[in-house]
């Protein structure tokens, strides 16, 4: 197993993975479906726009070029540094971790092999963390 979660992360082999641009947009709809209607993500519900259009499209695009597909974020919107980008939100603990809790209920919904599953909650935690400015 060790030898699977290594080869995530080479080339297009998470792109791949998670089943490309329309794997990746499942996931997204599927996070995004969640963070709408769960509860305990109501505080980042409240982030962002009550049409989520724009958000889907930018989260999306940023996933292709993160996972190693296309780089369809810097095509529409030009280059992005995670935590500048969210530096205008309070991102405390809570924040972070409902945002991981949102998108791994998504992950756990995606058609996805459990290796790249553990292996993209473990990569998400990296920029989830980054975007966190707020002490507890």
């Amino acid at each position: 197993m060790t030898n699977l979660l290594l080869s995530y992360g080479q080339g297009d082999t998470s792109f791949q993975a998670a089943g490309g641009e329309p794997g990746i947009q499942a996931l997204v709809e599927d996070f995004y479906t969640i963070m709408d209607g769960w509860p305990p993500a109501a505080e980042i519900r409240a982030m962002h726009p009550e049409d989520l259009a724009i958000s889907k499209d930018k989260l999306a695009r940023f996933l292709s070029g993160w996972l190693g597909g296309p780089k369809r974020y810097q095509q529409k919107y030009g280059s992005i540094r995670i935590p500048v980008a969210h530096q205008h939100l309070a991102i405390g603990y809570a924040e972070r971790d409902a945002w991981l809790a949102c998108m791994a209920q998504a992950v756990a919904k995606q058609d996805y092999a459990p290796t790249f599953k553990q292996y993209l909650l473990a990569q998400l935690a990296i920029p989830a963390e980054r975007c966190r400015n707020q002490a507890p």
